[in-house]
């Protein structure tokens, strides 16, 4: 939930103490990567369990142990690359792995990974991907998601929560399929679920929540599909949401 969703200060922290002592599971779910999720482990509970990457990662943070990691393969990743390439000539790509970004000669990161490998992907590409990202310069940033997945097709999952950026996730890994294998571990009947999201990347998990909030400001895809609307991220929505829904205040 965090990006947003969910702001952290103060009356969020408590409300999520308040929560976590009271036996309820809050399991943030977010497309950001392993790297950039530290500041949030200290809220994450009793349970320790926390969903990232678009669903490709399990994580404890208690332990700080990976207990799941649905990757793209190098031999699969670079057939697909190779496929965009063909119909996007413009196409830069960079990887997530579990250990952190990894970049094409070309693609042009928003925010600052100087330490980052960077180089041919067949070179950098040793390990699972947790994510593919595509940019391309040459193409209209809110046409960027429909073109890549008519290349793709059924072969992997594709979204985005950003214009100008496409999310590549292996075969049928989504926030949705990793928060249902979770809440079976954890004996959680669907219907319990109480999900939040902004996002076209939060659609799958928010149709499968028993119950689904949109926050204020959502893309309209995401208000299109959810139940209820909560107030804006930067109002601390989900707090409000769940301490009326909770403790009736």
């Amino acid at each position: 939930m965090p990006d947003g969703t969910l702001e952290l200060p103060g009356y969020t922290a408590d409300v999520l103490r308040r929560l976590d002592g009271a036996g309820v599971a809050v399991v943030f779910v977010t497309g950001r990567p392993l790297r950039w999720m530290t500041g949030f482990w200290p809220h994450v509970g009793n349970h320790g369990m926390a969903i990232v990457s678009n669903g490709a990662i399990t994580y404890n943070a208690r332990s700080r142990e990976i207990i799941s990691l649905a990757g793209i393969a190098a031999a699969d990743g670079l057939a697909l690359t190779a496929a965009i390439s063909a119909e996007l000539p413009g196409a830069r790509f960079a990887i997530e792995c579990a250990d952190g970004i990894r970049l094409d000669p070309r693609f042009a990161a928003r925010t600052a990974v100087d330490d980052a490998p960077r180089g041919p992907l067949e070179e950098i590409w040793t390990d699972p991907a947790v994510k593919l990202f595509v940019r391309d310069p040459d193409v209209d940033a809110d046409l960027l998601h429909d073109r890549v997945s008519a290349v793709v097709g059924e072969a992997a999952t594709v979204t985005w929560t950003m214009p100008g950026l496409a999310e590549i996730s292996a075969p049928g890994v989504t926030k949705a399929s990793a928060l249902q294998t979770l809440c079976e571990r954890l004996g959680v009947d669907p219907a319990e679920v109480i999900a939040f999201g902004d996002m076209p990347n939060d659609i799958p998990m928010l149709s499968w929540a028993g119950t689904s909030y949109a926050m204020a400001g959502a893309h309209p895809s995401v208000r299109d599909i959810a139940d209820r609307t909560a107030p804006a991220s930067a109002d601390e929505g989900v707090a409000q949401v769940l301490e009326h829904l909770f403790t009736g205040a």
